[in-house]
């Protein structure tokens, strides 16, 4: 059996790569051309991974034994190849999700332009009114805390309200609060759209917008200055 000292190297994958989401292209698709590409990469990507089950292994299990030849017990040329795929998928996906990304983001700016030149509330500029529509997201997550002269104090978030939307972030792709992270980081200096829900001394629920800007060195820790727990 021939040694291999380079077999964990991923091959060349079987197929055309996707690799034209770098080159522009996807930017110009309607973002319903967007998710579809999103979906089908997932979809694949579970595929791939399901092959590499098959083989009981995953991406950082040893092809080759203690003395540096490859494993007899298992397929080593399709794993190298289907783990090569992976790779190339996962790139792919990274950077269709920061064009997703940027797509909301523009659109949420058009929707906060056009609040602009209505009537908006004069004792919290950053409260683009309750004016939403009946179709709201289900609430993900919810405001803990907020310390005082934060980013998040200054968009007008408070302790208790329940969060809807966070820049592209919504209960169904949160990942435990992990794409709000990311959205923040992604976004600092940048307006961030985000859709809360507020309980009034009424008992009644209040649906606002706000904007809230990500920021160092604002005199405390973080970018946000608050604390929120998943629901």
């Amino acid at each position: 059996m021939k040694r291999m000292d380079n077999i964990h190297a991923p091959t060349v994958p079987a197929g055309p790569s996707s690799r034209p989401l770098t080159n522009g292209n996807a930017k110009h698709l309607s973002f319903a051309e967007l998710q579809s590409k999103k979906e089908n990469l997932e979809a694949e990507l579970k595929a791939l991974g399901g092959v590499l089950d098959s083989h009981g292994v995953n991406m950082e299990t040893p092809l080759t034994t203690p003395d540096g030849f490859p494993r007899a017990d298992i397929d080593v040329a399709q794993i190298r190849t289907t783990r090569s795929r992976i790779i190339h998928l996962k790139n792919d996906y990274k950077d269709l999700m920061n064009i997703i990304e940027k797509h909301l983001h523009e659109h949420f700016l058009s929707i906060q332009e056009a609040d602009d030149v209505g009537p908006t509330s004069t004792s919290n500029p950053a409260i683009f009114g309750d004016s939403i529509p009946a179709t709201l997201e289900e609430s993900f997550a919810k405001v803990n805390s907020i310390v005082p002269g934060s980013p998040a104090e200054s968009a007008g978030l408070k302790p208790g309200d329940e969060i809807r939307n966070f820049g592209y972030v919504n209960k169904s792709n949160h990942d435990g609060l992990k794409k709000v992270a990311e959205c923040v980081q992604g976004n600092e200096g940048q307006r961030i759209l985000v859709k809360i829900s507020r309980r009034t001394e009424s008992s009644q629920r209040q649906e606002l917008q706000l904007n809230l800007t990500p920021r160092r060195n604002w005199g405390g820790r973080g970018l946000l200055g608050c604390h929120i727990l998943p629901l």
